[in-house]
């Protein structure tokens, strides 16, 4: 469950959020924001969530299409660049 604040400043509210996590993960989480120089973990948890949101590395879609394409190079079946950029409608240009 979540309980939000509400403020009249303009600012959005704050909201509580509860989630479960194992005690050894908890324990990474504290020995990594304690060794980076946050304030608090909360602090850290706000921050790599609004990072992983704002710059996310991939989606499972290209999660996938990565897998793929390393399963493909395990079983040797690559394509030459030319086969690439006649498939891909590219150039070198």
């Amino acid at each position: 469950m979540s309980e939000a604040t509400t403020g009249d400043d303009g600012e959005d509210d704050i909201v509580t959020v509860n989630f479960k996590l194992t005690e050894s993960f908890l324990d990474e989480i504290d020995d990594t924001w304690q060794g980076r120089g946050f304030n608090s973990r909360s602090e850290f948890i706000r921050y790599t969530l609004r990072d992983a949101v704002e710059f996310p590395t991939f989606d499972r879609d290209e999660l996938r299409a990565l897998l793929a394409a390393e399963g493909d190079v395990r079983d040797e079946q690559t394509m030459s660049a030319e086969e690439a950029r006649e498939r891909f409608g590219t150039s070198d240009e």
